[in-house]
């Protein structure tokens, strides 16, 4: 596949829609990468959708006025076109809270994982394969600003424009080394789980934090801080991150002074919400005192035993089994197929066939093996 200059394309107004849906339909791959502020914003927004076809590279501008990232819906949505990205959960999961799934994904970063190859990363890739160093400065950049500097315009598009050739080596190279059903079900399961309702996120808190009085604490630092960053349309780990919550929540400060001099805690933090934290602090302290608290959610306890020999003799087989295929292990037993397989174990080989992402060339290569292993003692 050709890795010659591509005619760049902006999508920057409601007028230039059509065409873009016609260049998507024609195209039988798309290659694709996006960009949010994520790193600037609190509210954060997606700020590009970068396409490439064999010959164009198409930068959506998804704040413009009239461009709606709906428009890339069917292009994203037909499984029998493919869609070439790099690392895709992340973005995947962007585009979902947009409305767009994905299917017919190709991920190279995962096809170079299972591949084995030492340096995943895109511009690890390229330069070891195509002899192009990308320049990768700007990853941090804010892509929420307009005009957007020409560099930044630059950068976004050479984040896809050697997706196409690059999977199209890699896909030769799993074919050779037979295991391209393997990576299409790991392709297939990617972009599955992104589809999924994603689960709220759970407050991380060391252990001297996880009492009764700990937890009741960091949820009120969680609030205070997210409502800093509400106003000051920032992410809450610019007010404050998860390790300052979690000091907060195990010392307790009784003042001001012993706030601010907790690592991480900000005097703009402080000014703002310090005499709230503290009162706070103060009254559940005294309700921990009277019993009033709910207890700490209880710990899980120890593994089961049985599903912990049932996941070692797994793991076992699948580094032995790799290494007689010399291949990587998650191309035997991906962690997710392994996890499900010790958790629920299949009597037989008609239940073995119906773990996800298993396969049939797994189930007829190892099924009798997998099945012995998760019935030994």
């Amino acid at each position: 596949m050709s890795t010659q200059p591509h005619r760049i394309i902006d999508v920057a107004g409601a007028a230039a829609l059509p065409g873009l849906q016609q260049a998507l339909a024609a195209a039988p791959a798309l290659a694709v990468d996006v960009e949010t502020n994520a790193m600037y914003a609190y509210r954060w927004r997606l700020c590009f959708v970068q396409i490439a076809t064999e010959d164009e590279i198409i930068v959506v501008d998804t704040l413009a006025e009239g461009v709606a990232p709906q428009a890339l819906a069917p292009a994203f949505s037909d499984p029998g076109k493919r869609k070439v990205f790099h690392d895709a959960q992340g973005d995947l999961r962007v585009l979902a809270r947009e409305g767009l799934h994905v299917q017919g994904l190709f991920d190279t970063h995962r096809a170079a994982t299972l591949l084995g190859v030492d340096r995943v990363g895109l511009g690890n890739l390229v330069e070891s394969r195509f002899g192009v160093r990308l320049a990768k400065e700007h990853q941090t950049a804010d892509f929420g600003q307009r005009p957007l500097p020409p560099e930044l315009h630059a950068y976004v598009a050479d984040d896809v424009r050697y997706l196409l050739p690059l999977a199209a080596e890699l896909e030769r190279e799993a074919k050779e080394k037979e295991i391209w059903e393997e990576l299409e079900l790991e392709f297939e399961r990617i972009a599955w789980e992104a589809a999924q309702p994603e689960a709220p996120p759970r407050l991380k808190l060391p252990t001297t934090a996880r009492t009764a009085l700990g937890l009741a604490v960091a949820g009120v630092v969680d609030r205070l801080r997210h409502r800093e960053a509400s106003a000051r349309d920032v992410p809450v780990g610019r007010v404050l991150a998860n390790a300052a919550m979690g000091e907060i929540a195990t010392r307790l400060p009784k003042n001001e002074r012993e706030l601010a001099r907790i690592p991480g805690v900000k005097g703009s933090f402080v000014k703002v919400a310090g005499r709230e934290l503290l009162a706070e602090i103060e009254r559940l302290s005294l309700a921990g005192a009277r019993g009033e608290l709910p207890p700490p959610p209880a710990h899980e306890g120890r593994r089961d035993p049985e599903r912990r020999d049932r996941e070692e003799r797994l793991k076992a087989f699948r580094n032995e089994t790799a290494k007689a295929r010399g291949v990587t292990p998650s191309v035997i037993l991906p962690t997710p197929v392994l996890d499900r397989l010790a958790s629920q174990p299949p009597a037989d080989l008609d239940e073995l066939a119906q773990v996800p992402w298993l396969g049939e060339k797994r189930q007829r290569l190892y099924g009798e093996a997998l099945l012995a292993l998760l019935e030994a003692p």
